[in-house]
């Protein structure tokens, strides 16, 4: 049974492209799910985990004024996040996480206020970026897990939309006709 970590690095592998993760609340899961399948490396690129709020402009290059009048917790930082560690790491494709795990809520947001986002060639059906915007339950760990489980779903349907015929098939093949 395949995880939607392996889906990820299988479609990516075929394409012949990469990846790069920029992390907050997830503080490296979404790197640690990728890097945990067999081959990674043909298509993960690297990850930066900015959980101070000042990394994320400092590394990832988020508009410092964004910051400031917004905070770290909004739907354009994670944007900025998953396009500035395309950038900075040379990728083709970049995800990013940022939101509020808990215990408390911060910067006048619930716990469970979670931004997922995807920056790439094809990304929301033209060149750049799409985010979803998650309300989540659970303690911190299933907040942490949802959020990973979810950054990889939109990826997946960022990568499908692009996927084409012969992709599949090639696809199909290295899978033994599944």
């Amino acid at each position: 049974m395949s995880s939607p970590a392996a889906d990820v690095v299988g479609l990516l592998t075929v394409r012949g492209q990469s990846l790069a993760v920029a992390e907050s609340l997830t503080g490296g899961l979404v790197a640690a799910e990728i890097t945990s399948v067999p081959g990674a490396s043909k298509a993960f690129r690297g990850s930066v985990t900015a959980y101070a709020t000042e990394l994320k402009h400092a590394v990832l290059g988020v508009d410092a004024d964004l910051l400031a009048a917004r905070g770290a917790v909004d739907p354009q930082v994670a944007l900025q996040m998953a396009a500035g560690v395309r950038a900075a790491l040379g990728a083709d494709w970049g995800i990013a996480t940022t939101g509020i795990a808990g215990p408390e809520p911060q910067d006048g947001q619930p716990v469970g206020t979670v931004f997922v986002a995807v920056y790439g060639p094809g990304a929301g059906s033209a060149p750049g970026g799409k985010v979803e915007a998650l309300r989540l339950n659970g303690d911190r760990a299933e907040i942490r897990r949802e959020s990973v489980r979810s950054v990889l779903a939109l990826l997946l349907r960022e990568l499908a939309d692009e996927h084409s015929g012969n992709e599949r098939a090639q696809d199909t093949e290295r899978n033994g006709g599944f």
